[in-house]
């Protein structure tokens, strides 16, 4: 695999499935279409134990591909399953408390914050990364305009990297890319038609090496 790490690269959500395999299968799909940073995996209605079982199937998968698998909130979960890393959704303390607790054995991600006092004040807790969306708000094709002028006023002031969530459509992605941030997330642009995942993620790849912006040294 080439180095993609002087443009945007792709970070993927897994949609909402209680079984562990399937989604396993469905992501190791996806992630046979190329370049994927890393796999964040929410924990929606499932219980614990129901959530670690579904991660122990998922998370290796992810590794396997040389992507770093990140669960959501659940640092018990994270921590049986060998995650890579958490992504926490919540205020500054919280932040602070988890980078404080598992960095750098893990990596620690904000997510949550949805406007710029905020997101610097989440940023005084120096997590590995920024998230600007939710994980559940690809419901348009494109991707909502607060969270592209979010990432693209932060990429431009804040050393920190960022992720911003994409839309319901692959196209988004190159214009998450285009506002200079380093990551876009994508769940239902991928996910909704499984037959497809690697054949999109490959395109999004392509798409990305021709023309999205490249990052100084």
């Amino acid at each position: 695999m080439s180095k993609q790490e002087d443009r945007c690269r792709l970070v993927l959500i897994t949609p909402q499935m209680s079984d562990g395999h399937a989604l396993a299968t469905l992501v190791g799909d996806a992630l046979r279409g190329g370049d994927v940073a890393s796999v964040i995996i929410p924990q929606y209605d499932l219980d614990d134990g129901a959530f670690q079982v579904l991660t122990e199937a998922v998370v290796p998968v992810v590794q396997e591909a040389g992507a770093a698998a990140l669960v959501v909130d659940n640092s018990r979960v994270a921590g049986r399953v060998k995650a890579d890393g958490l992504h926490v959704i919540g205020n500054r303390e919280l932040v602070a408390e988890m980078v404080e607790k598992f960095s750098p054995k893990l990596i620690v991600g904000a997510g949550g914050a949805s406007e710029r006092h905020t997101a610097l004040e989440v940023g005084e807790a120096t997590p590995d990364y920024m998230f600007f969306g939710k994980l559940d708000g690809d419901i348009k094709p494109e991707a909502h305009s607060k969270n592209l002028a979010l990432g693209e006023w932060w990429a431009s002031m804040v050393s920190i990297p960022c992720i911003v969530m994409g839309g319901a459509d692959p196209a988004s992605a190159l214009a998450v890319a285009e506002t200079g941030v380093e990551f876009v997330a994508l769940s239902k642009a991928v996910f909704a038609d499984p037959a497809e995942a690697a054949t999109i993620v490959a395109r999004i790849n392509a798409e990305l090496d021709e023309k999205a912006p490249r990052f100084a040294d």
